[in-house]
């Protein structure tokens, strides 16, 4: 785990989530991206935006990859058609480079980050699905995630089922 006690502490906290908190382990990565890209679009940084977001891009790429349409049946459609809308928008946010642009998506996946959070809290620890929504098993191994970055906070969210 090295001397990083950030990426120490995710590390530990993914073992022991279950695969719903996966979940938001891996929204919550998105958002970070989304933050730091925002924040290097107002630096003027333009290769620490475009690394953000193509970051964000790969962690998306994985949670799209472990759908499980057999078992996921629409909902795991509905989760593929809203990664394809989010990846072009990342893309046209890499294009465009406005604030308008990555704020949205923040708040597109911070509302999804959210729901997933109240959907891990509302079950039981003896009902834990051990595969949400039509993930596949490959689902409890996480992608690789930035550590988190002091420097940048993750947006309050304000959503409610």
């Amino acid at each position: 785990m090295g001397n990083n006690p950030a990426l120490s502490y995710q590390q530990a906290a993914a073992s022991g989530a279950s695969p719903v908190g996966l979940i938001v382990s891996l929204y919550d990565t998105i958002l970070r991206d989304c933050a730091r890209a925002l924040k290097a679009l107002q630096d003027g940084n333009v290769e620490a935006r475009i690394s953000e977001l193509n970051h964000a891009l790969l962690v998306i790429g994985h949670l799209q990859s472990v759908l499980n349409f057999e078992q996921g049946g629409d909902a795991a459609k509905i989760f593929e058609h809203f990664y394809d809308i989010t990846r072009g928008m990342i893309v046209q946010a890499n294009i465009t480079a406005t604030r308008e642009s990555i704020e949205k998506l923040i708040e597109m996946y911070g509302g999804m980050r959210q729901a997933w959070f109240q959907a891990d809290n509302q079950l039981p620890p003896n009902q834990q699905p051990s595969s949400p929504t039509g993930w596949s098993s490959r689902a409890s191994q996480p992608a690789a995630t930035n550590p988190p970055n002091e420097d940048v906070e993750t947006p309050q969210l304000k959503w409610s089922a």
